[in-house]
C-alpha cells in the first residue's frame, strides 16, 4: 500500500477529507428520515398510508440498488476508473443522482399540485427512485473505501467513528436551519407545522442541498483512491468470492445486528416527529429541538468512540449501547403526559436514544469491516448487503406502522415507537451476544473451505468482538 494511504492514521486531512464524503448523503437522509412523513402527511396532506407507500417505494428501491452497486463497484474495472478510482467513480455518479433528485421531492408537485394524490405520487415516485439509486451508491462506495484506506481494524473503527461523527454533524445543522426557518418565519413556540409551511421545507432542502454538494466536491478533491485493479477470482478456486461470501454463518449474524440497528435509529428517527406531533402535541419548535437533542447524543457517542481502548471488545461497546437505548424506549412505553416529561425529560430521552443508537451503530459498522478485513475486492458487495437487509427492514416496518394509523388514537405512536425500537434493540443484542471471538478477515477465512471460523489459529489476528 502507497504512503498516501498508511499516512490515513496519522493525517487529519486525510481523515477529514475522508469523513465529509457522506455529508451530502447525511443531510439529505436527515430530511428523508425525519421529515418525510411529516412532509407529505402534515403538509402536503396525503393520508398516513400514502406517505408511508412512498417511503417503502424508496426504501424498496435502495435496498434493491445498494447489492447491484456493491457489486457493480467491485467489478468495475476500466480506464476512467483506474485513473480515477471506482469506489469515487461511482460516488460521483450517486451525487448527480442525489443533487438533480432530490429538490424535486421536498417541493410541492410542479405543474400538478391540485392533480389527485395518487397521480401525484407516480410523480414523486420517479425522483424518489433516481435519489436512491444514488443514494445508494454514494453510501456503499464511501464505506467500502474503509477497508482500502486503513488496514488495521483500530483505524478502521477510527475511521468509521469520524464518519458517523459528520454524520450527527450534518444532522445537527440540518435541525439548526430547520428551526432558524420555523422560528423566524412563524411563531413556531406555539403553531404546529400545517401545509402551510410547504415553502420553509424547500428553503430547508435548498441550504442543505448546497452545503452537501459543497462536502461532495471536497471530498473528490482530498481523497485519492488506491488504483489497483482487483481480480474477483481466487487464484486456486473458480468461484467469485462473492459466492463463498454466503457460505459464512457469520456473514447473516452480522447482517442481522445492522439491521437490527438500522431499525433503531432509522424507525426512531422517523417516528419522533409524529410521535411529539400527535402524541405530546407540541409545536413545531419541538421537530428540530428535539431531533437535536437526539444528535447530540449521538455526538457524544461519536466522542466515546475516539476514546475507546484497543481492549473494549466489540461486544462490550455494543451492549453499553443498546442499555441508553433500551431505557429511552422503556421510558417513552410507560411515560404519562404529564407537563414536567413535555418541558423537560424528554429532551433526556432524546438524548439517551442518540447515544444509544450512535454507540450501537458505530460497533455494526466496525463488525462488518472487521468481516471484510483484508478481502477489500469484496468489500462494497459486503455493505450492499448489510444495506439491502437496513433499507427492506426499515421501509416494511413503516409503511406497516403508518397503514394502521389513520384509524388511531393519539396514543399509537408512543406505543409504535416505544415497541418496534425497543424490540429491534433487544434483537441486536442478542445477535451480538452469540457472536464467536473472532470475526476479523472472515472473508478471507472463508476462502479456504478447511478453514474453522472458531478456531483462532486460522484467521489473522485482529480484535475480539
Amino acid at each position: 500500500m502507497d504512503n498516501e494511504f498508511l499516512d490515513i492514521s496519522t493525517s487529519l486531512k486525510l481523515q477529514l477529507g475522508y469523513g465529509i464524503g457522506h455529508v451530502l448523503n447525511d443531510v439529505c437522509a436527515s430530511l428523508w428520515f425525519t421529515y418525510f412523513l411529516v412532509f407529505f402527511h402534515l403538509v402536503l396532506e396525503f393520508t398516513a398510508s400514502q406517505a408511508g407507500y412512498l417511503m417503502l417505494i424508496g426504501q424498496v428501491v435502495d435496498a434493491l440498488s445498494t447489492p447491484f452497486v456493491g457489486y457493480q463497484s467491485d467489478h468495475t474495472d476500466n480506464a476512467i476508473s483506474a485513473w480515477y478510482g471506482k469506489r469515487k467513480l461511482w460516488h460521483l455518479f450517486g451525487t448527480i443522482c442525489v443533487v438533480i433528485s432530490f429538490p424535486f421531492i421536498f417541493s410541492e408537485c410542479v405543474g400538478c399540485s391540485s392533480a389527485h394524490k395518487w397521480a401525484q405520487m407516480f410523480y414523486y415516485a420517479a425522483f424518489i427512485l433516481i435519489f436512491q439509486i444514488g443514494w445508494a451508491a454514494v453510501q456503499i462506495s464511501h464505506l467500502s473505501l474503509i477497508p482500502e484506506l486503513a488496514e488495521d481494524p483500530h483505524i478502521r473503527m477510527h475511521l468509521t467513528a469520524i464518519r458517523y461523527g459528520f454524520t450527527v454533524f450534518s444532522n445537527v445543522f440540518v435541525y439548526l436551519i430547520t428551526w432558524a426557518i420555523l422560528h423566524f418565519t412563524g411563531n413556531c413556540d406555539k403553531e404546529q407545522v400545517g401545509p402551510g409551511d410547504a415553502w420553509k421545507f424547500k428553503e430547508i432542502m435548498l441550504i442543505v442541498i448546497t452545503v452537501g454538494s459543497l462536502a461532495a466536491f471536497l471530498f473528490h478533491f482530498s481523497v485519492k483512491e488506491k488504483q489497483t485493479r482487483y481480480s474477483v477470482h481466487d487464484d486456486t478456486e473458480n468461484i467469485p468470492i462473492h459466492c463463498r461470501l454466503f457460505r459464512s454463518i457469520l456473514l447473516y449474524q452480522v447482517a442481522g445486528i445492522y439491521m437490527s440497528t438500522r431499525l433503531v435509529v432509522n424507525v426512531s428517527q422517523v417516528l419522533i416527529p409524529l410521535y411529539l406531533h400527535k402524541t405530546l402535541g407540541l409545536a413545531a419548535r419541538s421537530l428540530a429541538v428535539v431531533p437535536l437533542a437526539m444528535y447530540l447524543g449521538s455526538l457524544m457517542a461519536a466522542g466515546v468512540q475516539r476514546l475507546t481502548p484497543r481492549s473494549m471488545t466489540r461486544k462490550l461497546s455494543y451492549v453499553f449501547g443498546s442499555i441508553f437505548s433500551l431505557c429511552s424506549y422503556i421510558w417513552i412505553f410507560f411515560e404519562s403526559d404529564s407537563n414536567n416529561f413535555k418541558i423537560y425529560f424528554i429532551y433526556v430521552v432524546a438524548v439517551f436514544i442518540g447515544f444509544g443508537g450512535a454507540q450501537m451503530l458505530v460497533t455494526s459498522l466496525a463488525l462488518t469491516a472487521d468481516l471484510v478485513g483484508e478481502s477489500t475486492q469484496a468489500s462494497a458487495f459486503v455493505y450492499g448487503l448489510m444495506s439491502f437487509t437496513d433499507k427492506l427492514s426499515c421501509g416494511i416496518a413503516i409503511a406497516v406502522i403508518q397503514l394502521y394509523a389513520e384509524e388511531s388514537d393519539t396514543t399509537y405512536y408512543r406505543y409504535a415507537l416505544s415497541i418496534v425500537c425497543g424490540a429491534a434493540t433487544l434483537m441486536g443484542s442478542v445477535f451480538t451476544l452469540f457472536l464467536p471471538n473472532v470475526a476479523y478477515n472472515t472473508i478471507s477465512a472463508t476462502n479456504n473451505l478447511s478453514v474453522n471460523i472458531s478456531d483462532q489459529e486460522t484467521v489473522p489476528s485482529g480484535p475480539d468482538i
